[in-house]
C-alpha cells in the first residue's frame, strides 16, 4: 500500500472553497422544521421517553463542571457507566449558557441540520445541483432522522454529522479528514467502534492506504476498552449493562439458528425495506453501504424487539450512510459510457425525494400541518406553577413527563427506581409512567413508598399533586 501522505497528494481536488447556496438553503429549511416540531413538543409537555431528562441532568453536571452523575438513572449513577459517550462533555458549556432541556433539543436539531448541509453539498458537487438538492431533501426528511427528532435527544445526534463528514471526505478522496472525522465516532457510543472498524476497512480499500487499517484498529480498540474496561469500571453494578442484549454464547452454539433468527421478524423486514426505499436501492452498489452492516447486525441479533423496527432513534446513524453511498454511486453513473445507466442515475435522485415526501404523512413531523399542534398544553401553566413552588436544589421524585423541565433546578429521581426519600414527590394523573393504575392520594402514596417519613399536600390542580416532606 502507498503511504497516506503520497495518496493524499495524488488525489485530485474535488471541492472548492465556496459552499453551494443550495446546501445552505436545504440545511436551514430542514433544520427550521426540526426546531418547529421540537418547540411544539416542548410546549405540549410531550416526553416520549425518559432520555431527555437523563441527558439534561448529564448536561447540567458537565456544566457544573463535574462527573455526569444522573440521579434519574439511580442515586449516584455515573452515566459514563451506562454508555460510553464522552463527546457529550461538549454539552456542558452550551447548557451553562442556556440551562434548559429544550437546549438539548435545539442542539440535536442543529447537528442533524449540519449533516443535511453536508449531504446536500456532497450531492451537489458530485451528482449535480438538482440531484444534490433532491438527495439533501430526501435525507433531511428521511424516516430515520425524523424518528430521532421525535424521540428527542440521544447521543447519536453527534454521530450523524460525524459520519456525514467522514463519508463526504471519502467520496472527495480526502484521506486525512475521512480518517479524522471517523475516528471521533468512538467517543459517541461504544457500539460505533464496530462501525469505525468497517469504515476504516472501506477507507483502506478506497485509498489503498494503511491509514484505513489504523482507523479500523482504532475502532476495535475503543470497542474493547469501553465494553470490557471503562463501562464496567464506572457502572454501579461493575458490569456492562447491555451485555445480555445479544446471546453470543447461544449464537456460537447454534450458528444455523442464529442466522435464521437474524433474518426473521417483520420489524426487521420493515427496516430493510424502508432503507432500500429511502436510497432508491441503488446505494447498495457503493462500498460505503458496508458501513450500515454493524448497526444492522447488533440490532437484528439482539433479543430486544424494540431494536428491530424503524421507530425511535436507532436508524438515524444509517441515514447519512445510505444517502452518501447513493451520492457515491451517482457520481460514477454521471460519467458512465452507457446511456441507460446515466438515465437511471438522473431518475433516482428525484425518486428518493418523492419517496421521502410520500412517507412524510406517516412521520411525527406531519403534525406540523395540523393547527392544534401549535396549541400549548392546557396544563402548561399549572405544571409550571407547581414546579416553581419547588425550591432550587430540592430533591423531587417524578414520572417521565416533567423530568426534563424539573432537572435544571432540582435533583430529580424517577419514580420507578429505589430512591432516597425525596423532599418532594409529584403524582401526575396523566403521566404514562404510572401504567394503568395511578395513585389517587399522593400523600398516602408517598408515605407508603417511604415509610417513616411524613408528607403534606402543597399543590393540587389540573391532575397534578405535589407533596412535601414534613421535617
Amino acid at each position: 500500500m502507498s503511504s497516506p501522505v503520497s495518496r493524499v497528494r495524488a488525489a485530485p481536488p474535488a471541492t472548492s472553497g465556496r459552499q453551494p447556496d443550495s446546501a445552505w438553503i436545504v440545511g436551514l429549511a430542514v433544520t427550521s422544521l426540526y426546531i418547529a416540531y421540537s418547540t411544539t413538543q416542548w410546549h405540549q409537555l410531550s416526553s416520549p421517553s425518559w432520555d431527555l431528562g437523563i441527558f439534561t441532568q448529564l448536561a447540567k453536571a458537565y456544566a457544573a463542571p463535574g462527573a455526569p452523575i444522573v440521579p434519574i438513572k439511580g442515586h449516584g449513577f455515573n452515566l459514563l457507566g451506562d454508555h460510553f459517550h464522552p463527546i457529550l462533555v461538549l454539552l456542558g458549556p452550551i447548557y451553562a449558557v442556556f440551562p434548559s432541556g429544550f437546549t438539548l433539543l435545539v442542539v440535536q436539531n442543529l447537528l442533524f441540520g449540519l449533516a443535511v448541509f453536508v449531504v446536500t453539498r456532497a450531492g451537489v458537487r458530485h451528482a449535480g445541483r438538482w440531484a444534490g438538492i433532491c438527495i439533501g431533501l430526501a435525507f433531511g426528511l428521511s424516516w430515520g432522522l425524523l424518528s430521532a427528532v421525535a424521540a428527542q435527544f440521544h447521543e447519536i445526534a453527534f454521530a450523524v454529522p460525524l459520519l456525514a463528514l467522514s463519508l463526504e471526505a471519502l467520496i472527495d478522496r480526502r484521506l486525512v479528514p475521512a480518517v479524522a472525522w471517523g475516528s471521533l465516532l468512538v467517543f459517541v457510543k461504544e457500539d460505533l467502534g464496530v462501525t469505525v472498524l468497517v469504515l476504516g476497512l472501506v477507507i483502506a480499500w478506497r485509498f489503498r492506504s494503511q491509514a484505513g487499517l489504523w482507523l479500523a484498529a482504532w475502532g476495535a480498540l475503543w470497542l474493547v476498552l469501553s465494553v470490557r474496561v471503562i463501562l464496567p469500571a464506572l457502572n454501579t453494578g461493575g458490569a456492562y449493562d447491555y451485555s445480555d442484549r445479544i446471546d453470543v454464547g447461544g449464537m456460537m452454539a447454534d450458528p444455523g439458528l442464529a442466522v435464521v433468527s437474524l433474518v426473521s421478524g417483520a420489524a426487521k423486514y420493515e427496516t430493510v425495506g424502508l432503507l432500500l426505499l429511502a436510497g432508491g436501492a441503488l446505494f447498495v452498489r457503493s462500498p460505503l453501504a458496508l458501513v450500515l452492516i454493524p448497526t444492522l447486525l447488533w440490532r437484528f441479533a439482539s433479543e430486544q424487539e424494540g431494536y428491530w423496527g424503524p421507530d425511535w432513534h436507532y436508524s438515524a446513524v444509517l441515514m447519512p450512510v445510505v444517502f452518501l453511498a447513493l451520492v457515491d454511486v451517482l457520481s460514477r453513473l454521471r460519467t458512465s459510457g452507457r446511456r441507460w445507466l446515466r438515465v437511471v442515475g438522473a431518475v433516482v435522485a428525484p425518486a428518493v425525494a418523492v419517496v421521502a415526501l410520500a412517507l412524510l404523512p406517516g412521520q411525527a413531523l406531519a403534525a406540523l400541518a395540523e393547527p392544534q399542534t401549535y396549541q400549548q398544553s392546557p396544563r402548561w401553566d399549572a405544571a409550571h406553577r407547581m414546579m416553581d413552588s419547588i425550591p432550587s436544589g430540592a430533591s423531587v421524585e417524578s414520572g417521565v413527563v416533567l423530568m426534563a423541565y424539573l432537572a435544571p433546578d432540582a435533583e430529580v429521581y424517577w419514580l420507578g427506581n429505589e430512591n432516597p426519600a425525596p423532599d418532594y414527590l409529584i403524582v401526575d394523573a396523566q403521566d404514562w409512567s404510572w401504567g394503568p393504575v395511578r395513585p389517587a392520594d399522593a400523600v398516602a402514596h408517598a408515605e407508603t413508598t417511604y415509610p417513616g417519613n411524613s408528607y403534606e399536600l402543597v399543590f393540587d390542580e389540573a391532575g397534578y399533586q405535589l407533596v412535601k416532606m414534613i421535617p
